[in-house]
């Protein structure tokens, strides 16, 4: 069953579809909003105020088939309500990366573990950027989203969206090279 009929049900009582809805979406939203904070507790905080706000206001919604641009940007202003409320930019701290590994993990592949502290060394660069850059590059990279998508989800024209992705990503690789991170480390696949 698509959203657009699932929204439809919720609309019109459906408690259920809901519970369907909001199962489909959680994990897109909560990846969404550790993206934007690089924090796991402010992820799942965001994410079911999202979800609670989406329950409360699903009536509003006039168009079923714009659900995922408008749960999308439900998120977008929760982080953005957050960093406002607590008055700074709220994530983790770059740290050695051998101390955020858990001693279970020692003996992941070399590979394998490479490529997570990747993960970390990049969510704490994008932590760096500006917001509005920030939401942009999530959106493109990390959620496949098309730049028509997210010009929708930030009510903006497409062309500031191409701008703020492409300052972004000029941003985000100042920072990588400022870090030290090499080229060759950054390009493996």
């Amino acid at each position: 069953m698509d959203d657009d009929l699932l929204v439809k049900q919720v609309q019109l009582g459906d408690p259920r579809a809901f519970d369907v809805l909001a199962e489909r979406w959680r994990e897109r939203i909560h990846r969404f909003v550790f993206r934007y904070f690089g924090n796991a507790d402010d992820a799942g905080e965001i994410t079911q105020k999202t979800l609670i706000r989406v329950y409360r206001k699903i009536h509003e919604l006039d168009e079923p088939s714009s659900f995922s641009p408008w749960i999308y940007r439900i998120a977008n202003n929760l982080c953005l309500d957050e960093v406002k409320r607590a008055g700074r930019k709220r994530s983790q701290p770059l740290g050695s990366w051998a101390e955020r590994i858990p001693e279970s993990e020692n003996h992941m592949p070399s590979k394998q573990l490479e490529s997570r502290e990747l993960g970390e060394i990049v969510q704490d660069a994008l932590i760096t950027l500006p917001d509005e850059q920030r939401i942009v590059i999530i959106l493109k990279e990390f959620e496949g989203m098309k730049f028509r998508e997210i010009a929708d989800i930030l009510d903006e024209p497409e062309n500031t969206v191409k701008s703020r992705m492409y300052y972004g990503l000029k941003a985000l690789r100042n920072t990588l090279t400022n870090w030290n991170i090499q080229k060759e480390y950054l390009n493996n696949d």
